[in-house]
């Protein structure tokens, strides 16, 4: 009919006939691109996510490329997502097991300048998917562990959120919350405060910058201040000469680096003086333009004004180039040992290498470490104490079937990112059990599911009070909880915050008090 149409009036079209033959060309493409991604397959993001800026962007409970060595680690986690869907549309055997899910929002790929680096990432990746089997192996509703990478530099959040927003209406397998925020920056900032926006509780597990706050972030690790209280309460017992200096990274970009300047000049300027006694440097993280780690202006007054006590404001990813700088110098003629003070997660391991460790022999120095964890608790030879057992029982299948790196607990990224995810599913355990107890409806109905409003009010309520500690999360990092609404910006209350030295001392660690945050050092302040 077409052919004879243009027949009969060759040099007569009109728009209509020019709509016929672009409608035709724009099906045929289209048919054309179809087939084409048909035959590809989905593509290394999967179906789920979009590609970004070379990073898979989106959320996804199925398998998708990101640094190939967190890929064992990916499909173990969408395995473990399989066998949970199954166990509810098509149980092999008994009921079916409702489920739940929780986000875990991070990158998956990492390169020179990014926020986490590659063992970061597969340390935290790990943690989490050993508290979501724990979590899986008990009664109750079951948990998917959904994948949600927001780009190497945490800049690609927006579709991230719209898509969480979208599932959180979901009510068949409801998301009842989001963890992994991993880093104190501008764009985590932003992150954190639309999801508080949609009202879905979010559990950083390693975020320590102070000011990090809002509605429905909690925060499992320790910050900044509470972190120093910890050092203030080593100083204290362990004076020297009291000769301070402060290096500090100086990008406006890092939210972390900055608050931590800021709480070190709050605690020690009047002591230290260090607001005469300071160094700036240029950190390795982020896209600021500039030669990074340069520590020569640093070393030197060091060096000139035998400090005996240096305040690091900066990322751990930074730090070895700092020692190797001290080492070049050797002792500068100091009569007492140097030491560093940091904070952080956990010792990172590139700092207790072979050639760090002989650094800092070289420059007779000392890193002591206000930490959320403490390598001595898992030691050869030592029992771990409640829930770390546990953990540990998890972690070391997980370790056993994946490569995790050198001293894979020591940065504590695995402990702290187990125990965000297990904050929210003890939340949702809580939540499930006490609606679901007095349940009087037909028996095998379906039992209701928390939503995230649900979750948020359980993890409101105080946890905390006077000398009881009823429901707080028995975590892999100590027994710690929070004090309701009002309290504290939802940061952990009663957290162990031990002080770690490396290289360790000859006969053992100081006995010094653990210090516990916002309640103090005071061994009575917190529930036994």
């Amino acid at each position: 009919m077409l052919v004879r149409l243009f027949r009969r009036h060759p040099r007569e079209w009109g728009p209509v006939e020019w709509l016929v033959v672009l409608g035709i060309g724009a099906l045929a493409a289209a048919v054309i691109t179809a087939l084409v991604l048909l035959v590809r397959g989905p593509g290394p993001c999967g179906g789920d996510l979009e590609e970004i800026g070379g990073d898979c962007v989106g959320v996804t409970e199925g398998a998708f490329e990101a640094d190939p060595q967190i890929a064992t680690l990916i499909q173990a986690v969408a395995d473990e997502n399989a066998r949970v869907r199954e166990g509810w549309e098509s149980p092999s055997s008994g009921p079916k097991i409702p489920y739940v899910r929780i986000a875990l929002m991070m990158p998956f790929t990492a390169d020179e300048h990014s926020a986490m680096t590659t063992d970061m990432i597969r340390r935290g990746l790990a943690g989490a998917l050993t508290a979501q089997r724990q979590a899986n192996s008990f009664g109750g509703p079951h948990y998917q562990l959904l994948l949600a990478p927001d780009g190497r530099n945490l800049d690609q959040w927006e579709p991230v959120v719209d898509r969480l927003a979208e599932l959180a209406k979901d009510r068949s397998a409801p998301l009842v919350g989001v963890t992994g925020i991993p880093s104190s920056t501008p764009e985590t900032r932003d992150t954190i405060a639309a999801l508080s926006k949609l009202k879905i509780p979010t559990v950083g597990p390693v975020i320590t910058s102070a000011d990090m706050n809002s509605t429905y972030f909690f925060k499992t690790s320790p910050n900044n201040d509470q972190f120093t209280r910890a050092l203030k309460l080593y100083l204290d017992r362990n004076p020297a000469d009291r000769k301070g200096f402060l290096v500090w990274d100086n990008r406006d970009e890092d939210v972390y680096s900055k608050n931590l300047r800021g709480v070190f000049e709050r605690h020690f300027n009047d002591t230290y003086d260090l607001s005469s006694h300071s160094s700036p440097f240029m950190g390795s993280s982020g896209t600021a333009e500039g030669i990074p780690q340069r520590f020569t202006d640093a070393v030197q007054k060091i060096c000139n004004e035998k400090s005996d006590t240096v305040f690091f404001a900066g990322r751990d990813q930074d730090l070895p180039a700092f020692v190797a700088r001290l080492a070049q110098e050797g002792t500068c003629g100091r009569t007492s040992e140097l030491r560093i003070l940091k904070v952080g997660i956990g010792l990172e391991p590139t700092l207790t290498a072979k050639a760090p460790t002989r650094w800092l022999e070289e420059a007779e120095a000392r890193i002591v470490d206000a930490s959320a964890v403490d390598p001595a608790w898992w030691a050869e030879g030592t029992e771990p104490k409640k829930a770390l057992g546990r953990f540990l029982d998890g972690f070391n299948e997980v370790k056993d079937d994946h490569t995790l790196g050198v001293k894979p607990l020591d940065d504590g990224y695995a402990v702290m990112y187990h125990d965000a995810f297990t904050l929210l599913a003890d939340a949702v355990d809580r939540t499930f059990t006490e609606i679901n107890e007095n349940d009087t409806r037909t028996p095998g109905a379906a039992r209701y599911l928390p939503s995230k409003d649900d979750v948020y009010h359980t993890l409101v309520f105080p946890s905390i009070s006077g000398s009881t500690c009823s429901s707080c999360l028995v975590g892999a990092a100590g027994t710690y909880g929070f004090e309701g609404p009002d309290a504290n910006d939802q940061w952990a209350a009663c957290k162990p915050v031990p002080v770690v030295e490396y290289p360790p001392r000859p006969g053992g660690p100081d006995p010094s008090p653990v210090y516990r945050t916002y309640r103090g050092a005071d061994p009575d302040a917190c529930p036994s």
